[in-house]
């Protein structure tokens, strides 16, 4: 912009107050020559620190439950082939799935209450179409309905600006409502749809481990791929980090915000397959996947997802749902109450949500 005054001989340009949109931290000189010391080095300028200090913690647990185990085989059988095969290959994916769902959500600045519910529909989609058009029909089925469901929340969340805590905590209801509407009170149940592929795609024993772990890989990738190298992957960041600096810089924020609930949508209808496939039926209405919203959320912040937006990253969510059901195993193995196992997960929360702040004032 010029300026005319009189006795100025050139044009002024004026620059717009610093923002605080995507702050790029430079890693000063020195950086420590041993492994490890380089690999915690290089660790602090990750988005969403976290993922070295969760490890740490999981690596002390398995140690103590390895020895425990040890000790006694009987009394606490960490170590039993059967007890790794059911939580390493089948509760761990399926949680860290449906983590990565949440924790995309809440890196753009949004939560999803109606996790739960969306399992439920989307399985119920899921086998009612299998039992009608066969398994490749499901899939198409259950994912696209769990893209929808996260849609519509989104354009209500993007478009009347109602808090997303608010308005997918009440769509949670109309979900879990439509599964009943649909499929009647009854449990929808997989029959013959079950066996053969569907079986061995999804829920496979192969002696060390079982599908749904290769499918935690494979989407682990994907995911990772997608926020930290791919450009949309950014662009989520920086509308959870600071809308308004999103927008300055030509962000369409709110398409960003729908595509988050879209791959959250995505990611929860995979994740019910998951589930439908493993269990052989889904009850509507009931509350056995309403826990599934809580542990999502709380395996997302335990492995350092900003409750704020703008940080989180793909390993520390898939290690904080691993922390989350090691330890839930550890109790049930321990013979505690089952109510102990709820008291954790809040205390969790809390404790990780301290901790993730802290590390967050450390940063700047």
């Amino acid at each position: 912009m010029s300026d005319n005054s009189p006795g100025h001989k050139g044009p002024i340009l004026e620059v717009a107050l610093p923002t605080e949109a995507i702050a790029v931290r430079r890693k000063p000189a020195g950086e420590p020559e041993s492994f490890f010391g380089r690999l915690s080095y290089n660790m602090q300028f990750i988005r969403g620190r976290g993922p070295l200090e969760i490890s740490i913690v999981l690596l002390v647990l398995l140690v103590g439950y390895i020895t425990a185990s040890l000790i006694s085989p009987t009394g606490f059988a960490f170590l039993n082939p059967y007890n790794l095969s059911g939580v390493v290959s089948q509760s761990v994916p399926v949680l860290a799935i449906l983590g990565l769902a949440a924790g995309i959500l809440m890196i753009s600045g949004e939560f999803d209450l109606s996790l739960g519910a969306n399992i439920t529909l989307s399985a119920i989609v899921f086998i009612q179409a299998s039992e009608a058009a066969g398994m490749w029909v499901g899939i198409v089925a259950g994912i696209g309905t769990g893209v929808a469901v996260g849609l519509v929340n989104g354009a209500i969340v993007v478009f009347t600006k109602i808090p997303s805590f608010i308005a997918t905590l009440g769509m949670s209801f109309f979900w879990m409502g439509a599964g009943i509407f649909i499929n009647g009170t009854s449990p929808a149940a997989l029959t013959t749809s079950r066996e053969g592929t569907m079986e061995f795609l999804f829920a496979h024993d192969f002696g060390f481990f079982r599908s749904q772990l290769v499918w935690l890989i494979i989407i682990g990738i994907i995911v990772g791929f997608f926020l930290h190298r791919h450009r949309l992957g950014n662009h989520i960041y920086a509308v959870g980090g600071n809308p308004a600096a999103a927008e300055a810089i030509s962000i369409n924020t709110k398409k960003v915000k729908l595509m988050s609930f879209a791959i959250f949508g995505a990611l929860v209808g995979f994740a019910s397959i998951l589930i439908a496939v493993r269990t052989s039926s889904i009850q509507p209405g009931g509350t056995a996947t309403e826990d599934f919203t809580l542990f999502a959320i709380a395996a997302a912040v335990v492995g350092g997802t900003s409750l704020f937006g703008g940080r989180g990253s793909v390993i520390g969510i898939i290690v904080g749902a691993t922390l989350i059901e090691l330890i839930r195993n550890g109790l049930i193995l321990a013979k505690a109450p089952g109510f102990y196992i709820t008291l954790f997960v809040g205390v969790t929360i809390v404790l990780a949500a301290i901790f993730n702040k802290l590390m967050e004032g450390k940063a700047r």
